[in-house]
């Protein structure tokens, strides 16, 4: 009893209070657990257990648990909606994310492709537009490379712009 007559207690962490067992000051669950999120430690006991949770955080680093007490969380409450992939059904959905947008930047790259070469009077054909949609070939154009040089000095004079051909991979050569 304190002076006053009253007592000198603790408020329980959530994991002490779902346990209904008393709160020591050294207990494992106290700092991760609050008692003002009771869904937090409910839904860890319900996927992994208290003890295996009590194991998993004391393997940890000091520094690192509540990290570890929050992916916990993360990892249970997964669970409980998705009991059969968990965390794979969501990592999976996301990847499935990801390509499906890949694929619309590709098809978008592509359209903006086709309108720079009709702007320039080129044409693209149906088997380059088909290449750069299905993601195959990046747009990303690489810088400009140098022309080959030619063997003889009278070579130079047949180079123009009216014979030199530029395709889509920015490679050119020349048109005899």
């Amino acid at each position: 009893m304190g002076s006053h007559g009253t007592l000198n207690t603790i408020t329980p962490c959530a994991a002490c209070k779902l346990l209904r067992r008393r709160c020591a000051e050294e207990c494992p669950f106290s700092p991760y657990f609050s008692p003002h999120e009771p869904q937090k430690f409910a839904s860890v006991h319900k996927v992994f257990g208290a003890s295996n949770v009590s194991k998993m955080l004391m393997e940890v680093p000091e520094n690192q648990r509540a990290d570890a007490a929050s992916s916990l969380v993360y990892e249970a409450n997964v669970r409980l909606r998705d009991p059969v992939y968990g965390c794979m059904g969501a990592i999976s959905a996301l990847q499935q994310q990801v390509q499906s947008l890949q694929a619309e930047i590709n098809a978008v790259r592509a359209e903006i492709l086709k309108h720079k070469c009709r702007e320039a009077n080129l044409i693209p054909s149906s088997s380059h537009l088909a290449l750069l949609s299905s993601g195959a070939v990046s747009i990303a154009a690489p810088p400009p490379m140098p022309l080959p040089q030619p063997t003889t000095a009278a070579d130079y004079n047949t180079i123009s712009d009216e014979n030199v051909t530029y395709t889509l991979d920015n490679k050119y050569y020349l048109d005899n």
